[in-house]
């Protein structure tokens, strides 16, 4: 899934280049058959010189990468790039993904005003569509549904029906094929955001990964003694009792209840279901959440619990917790059961 602190990552760098007097390129996963490391809309950029952020592969094919970058940029124009991960000795790194992937290498001006218009919303946060022809021609922005640089006039009728009904619902970068012209699309979103509520020993662990694993991590627990910095230096941090916090501020978030103590808890439950959870996580026996739904005039049915919170792997100890809870985290984002891949011919699918 594209995300928009990715791109604001990759835009940061591409300025520092800037700034120090060399050209740079976005490189980005158009489409991918089969497997691959990564998935469509997957983003990295590279200088004229080799510096490099980000990976679209497990490190192997960068450095040939690098090499058509170089070429792209000296040529100011896109290039497409095509790998076949089907060779077991391909790179002579024995990939063997069995798949195909495509990639575009944009080079990009500082002076362009389409890139300078999407760099500007990349860093507003808001949800940002892209809709180039590959390897190049035209080229649409969108915030949200609605039009904000580029080519939208030309842009065929098709792509931009494609680019705006999904939206909301994308989860990666898809190719538009009309009279035999293809079109890159590309949704960003801003990253989950998390509150842990409960800054216990068990959540250090939990809020260090989901911040690795691209949650915007927020803490909400009253002792400052705990919840700081120093303990979750990935975190915000909301020091406050749950039943003090403004659920209208917490809307559209992802939420683990994991206090330890029940009446915090129960406070905690009710806050987030009052803030139109898109999860809602909890920690302990579904006999113990079951008897706090009661206790606040609620039910299972009362939003997407999951409880008890976590993929059922045998974890004991705190960071085996961790995992656990995190894994279901991603499971649930990326729509998937958290099954094994064992047997599964494709990796993605």
């Amino acid at each position: 899934m594209s995300r928009i602190d990715e791109a604001r990552e990759v835009f940061g760098r591409m300025e520092q280049a800037w700034s120090d007097g060399e050209q740079s390129a976005l490189l980005t996963i158009t489409q991918v058959k089969g497997s691959a490391y990564r998935l469509p809309g997957a983003k990295m950029m590279m200088t004229e010189t080799g510096k490099m952020l980000g990976t679209l592969s497990g490190g192997c094919l960068e450095s040939d990468l690098y090499g058509w970058a170089e070429k792209a940029i000296k040529e100011g124009r896109p290039r497409l790039v095509h790998y076949d991960l089907s060779e077991s000795e391909l790179w002579t790194l024995g990939i063997g993904c069995k798949g195909t992937m495509e990639v575009a290498i944009f080079p990009i001006r500082p002076e362009d005003p389409f890139w300078q218009s999407v760099r500007k919303a990349v860093a507003r946060d808001r949800v940002i569509s892209l809709a180039i022809e590959l390897p190049s021609g035209i080229r649409a922005a969108f915030e949200g549904t609605t039009p904000i640089a580029g080519d939208v006039d030309r842009l065929p009728e098709p792509v931009v029906q494609q680019l705006t009904s999904r939206v909301w619902s994308r989860t990666k970068a898809e190719v538009a094929e009309v009279d035999g012209r293809r079109f890159y699309i590309d949704t960003m979103r801003p990253n989950e955001r998390l509150i842990i509520c409960g800054a216990g020993h068990d959540a250090v662990p939990v809020a260090a990964l989901a911040a690795k694993c691209g949650f915007r991590v927020t803490v909400l627990d009253p002792r400052k003694e705990f919840n700081g910095a120093g303990r979750f230096p990935e975190a915000e941090h909301l020091i406050t009792e749950p039943d003090q916090a403004d659920p209208a501020q917490l809307t559209d978030s992802w939420w683990l209840i994991m206090n330890h103590l029940q009446m915090r808890d129960e406070a905690a439950l009710r806050l987030a279901l009052q803030a139109k959870p898109k999860y809602v996580g909890v920690l302990g026996p579904l006999s113990r959440t079951l008897e706090m739904l009661n206790h606040i005039g609620a039910d299972m049915n009362s939003g997407p619990i999951y409880a008890p919170v976590g993929l059922n792997v045998g974890a004991e100890t705190i960071d085996e917790v961790a995992v656990s809870i995190v894994s279901e985290l991603l499971a649930v984002r990326s729509g998937r059961s958290g099954e094994p891949l064992r047997g599964k011919e494709k990796i993605h699918n």
